[in-house]
């Protein structure tokens, strides 16, 4: 279940592209992508399972209730209706339909096909009790199936050799690889699936709080296992498919080119099949802990209202096609990543400060002033309209003097202050965040 919730579209086409990408540099661009894309998830559902917190909001409330709830809202809209599950609809769209319709007509037909696309998954998402069973017994053994028969063939007849790494893979393969790991948005989405994997543990018979954890571990290490290999996978067949098929705007258009070299058109219709089957899971996965987290939110508004509105959302975004959702992405990812990834790791090492909730506000305060400029960054790299005099200057004077800023790790050095200040500061909030003590 938790692979199948995890693996997508990001998973499919992000990978391919950095080989392309990467060539000759493909093992520190793989690793560099593993980090972020397999190791910083896993340790995201580590985290809720051993910290002993009841959900995402639960655990981000550490920091403060306020940032709990602006914090995991926005999580849940970024890894929900408004980037990751339209981008679900897009893919499968763009690999296996869009190179055989007529460019004026796209539009068209990508509303028809988002418009079917998301009747299904409204469907199966009215019945979370069963979403186990859809996803563990049914989708994912389905998709593996086709992808491996794909990936098989292209790693015994491979299309050539690697070629020469591109633009920033040429100098900085491992840290581009690491930033390019925050599109596939796992380690976000690790913070929603986790108490998803625990309630699923739980609901098998399975009660103290050690089994628990220790049932965490081996799921997650099985899940990300299997997407290692996968990952790899893709990657080396991106790294060796450019001279035999060229280079391409998306990774979805890199994958149809692939399956049409190997099987022609019947290689398309193979790709639809993967593609449709690992985003309709993923899809599926994603409403129903959205729908229910905004249920918990807002009791008032059913269950199934929520799955409604969420698929509407998600179909409206979709249409505006798939380049458009990744380049709107970005900023708000490179903004949420260091908090993810600064919540995590103190949710991880709490029992070394006891929980203290300063050492929690004071690295996420920190770690904010510069993410809020990387998200901004990112935003001005694709809308140059958009540059804001004050915030150039202060990224301008990150560039000079924080460590690690220039290669999209500025946010570290900030996070390890905060955390020394958080412990030594002599008062931190009451449990209930109101006051001080």
């Amino acid at each position: 279940m938790l692979f199948g919730m995890y693996f997508g579209a990001g998973n499919l086409i992000f990978p391919i592209q950095l080989g392309q990408l990467a060539g000759t540099n493909f093992w520190p661009a793989l690793i560099g992508f593993l980090v972020t894309a397999i190791g910083l998830p896993f340790i995201g559902i580590l985290a809720i399972g051993l910290s002993g917190s009841s959900g995402l909001r639960d655990l981000a409330n550490r920091v403060h209730p306020i940032f709990g709830s602006v914090f995991t809202v926005t999580l849940y809209l970024t890894i929900g209706p408004f980037f990751a599950i339209p981008r679900t609809a897009t893919v499968p769209f763009v690999v296996g339909f869009e190179p055989f319709i007529n460019p004026e007509q796209v539009s068209l037909w990508l509303g028809i096909f988002s418009l079917l696309f998301f009747v299904i998954v409204y469907y199966f998402s009215l019945n979370p009790a069963k979403i186990i069973d859809y996803i563990d017994k049914y989708l994912t053994p389905a998709f593996l199936v086709f992808l491996f028969f794909l990936i098989g063939i292209a790693v015994i007849k491979p299309m050539g050799n690697f070629g020469n790494p591109t633009g920033d893979y040429t100098q900085l393969a491992f840290m581009t690889g690491f930033k390019e790991g925050y599109n596939t948005m796992d380690a976000l989405a690790s913070l929603a699936f986790g108490i998803v994997v625990i309630n699923a543990i739980k609901s098998q018979g399975i009660t103290d709080p050690q089994d628990i954890s220790k049932a965490t571990v081996k799921s997650g290490m099985f899940a990300m296992g299997l997407m290692m290999i996968i990952y790899g996978l893709i990657t080396y067949i991106g790294a060796s498919s450019v001279t035999a098929i060229g280079t391409f705007e998306n990774g979805g258009l890199i994958f149809s080119a692939v399956s049409q070299y190997y099987f022609g058109s019947f290689g398309s219709i193979l790709l639809g099949i993967i593609i449709v089957l690992a985003c309709l899971k993923t899809s599926i996965g994603v409403i129903t802990a959205c729908s229910e987290f905004f249920h918990k939110l807002l009791p008032k508004v059913s269950y199934k209202w929520f799955v409604f509105i969420l698929c509407f959302i998600s179909f409206s975004i979709a249409n505006f096609g798939l380049n458009n959702i990744i380049q709107f992405a970005v900023p708000v990812l490179m903004l949420l990543y260091p908090l993810a990834i600064v919540l995590i790791l103190s949710a991880l090492f709490s029992p070394l400060f006891s929980k203290k909730q300063s050492v929690y506000a004071t690295s996420m305060f920190l770690t904010f002033f510069v993410s809020i400029i990387d998200g901004y960054s990112a935003l001005a790299n694709s809308l140059p309209g958009a540059t804001v005099p004050l915030l150039e200057g202060v990224k301008l004077f990150y560039i000079n003097y924080l460590p690690l800023y220039h290669i999209g790790l500025g946010w570290i050095l900030p996070a390890f202050v905060g955390a020394i200040i958080g412990y030594t500061w002599p008062m931190q909030f009451c449990s209930k965040g109101k006051e001080w003590e």
